[in-house]
């Protein structure tokens, strides 16, 4: 599927239509900062969490010396790992290929063991989205330009281009307030 599909067509790629919110704002602003605060409180609420972080960059979640790393390394197109507690799947991705979108990563996650998932990364992908800005960055707000911005978390005090709630950036219990909030009127 490609990026520019409408919200439902993302939401609805899900396995039991798990809601998605996303998070999005630009590099270095704090998007994992937060979710490391938000994650524990939502679990503390009883939620149960999925997430799905985009990495503009090459990365390697096993270690050299490793056997999974051993037998990628080997020629491994595939490599699933698993004990009693977890379990990783490693696909290599041919470099030409384009960027995996977000419906392309969908179906990895068992949406029916889920209450909500989260999504960091993707800012351009049709789905709920808080945008985090910190005005002392410089950067242009992006909900003027995205209208699947349903708040923006600041760190400053500032004026949405259009009616949004605002939240502090540095409370992450009222960022999940407003979270739960959207939750419930979800339905």
């Amino acid at each position: 599927m490609h990026q520019a599909m409408t919200t439902a067509a993302v939401t609805d790629t899900t396995a039991g239509q798990t809601p998605l919110l996303g998070f999005c704002a630009f590099s270095g602003t704090g998007k994992t900062t937060l979710l490391t605060k938000l994650i524990p409180l939502m679990r503390e609420r009883g939620l149960r969490l999925g997430v799905i972080k985009h990495a503009h960059h090459s990365f390697d979640v096993d270690q050299p010396g490793k056997d999974s790393y051993r037998l990628r390394h080997a020629g491994a197109e595939q490599m699933l790992i698993a004990s009693r507690r977890r379990l990783a799947l490693m696909r290599e991705l041919d470099d030409l290929r384009r960027e995996p979108t977000l419906s392309d990563l969908l179906p990895y996650l068992d949406g029916a063991g889920l209450d909500l998932i989260l999504v960091e990364g993707f800012k351009r992908a049709p789905l709920p989205k808080i945008e985090l800005h910190r005005p002392s960055l410089g950067h242009p707000l992006m909900h003027p330009q995205d209208p699947n911005v349903i708040a923006v978390a600041s760190d400053a005090p500032l004026t949405p281009t259009r009616p949004l709630p605002l939240l502090d950036l540095n409370r992450p219990e009222a960022i999940l307030a407003f979270i739960q909030g959207w939750l419930r009127d979800r339905g």
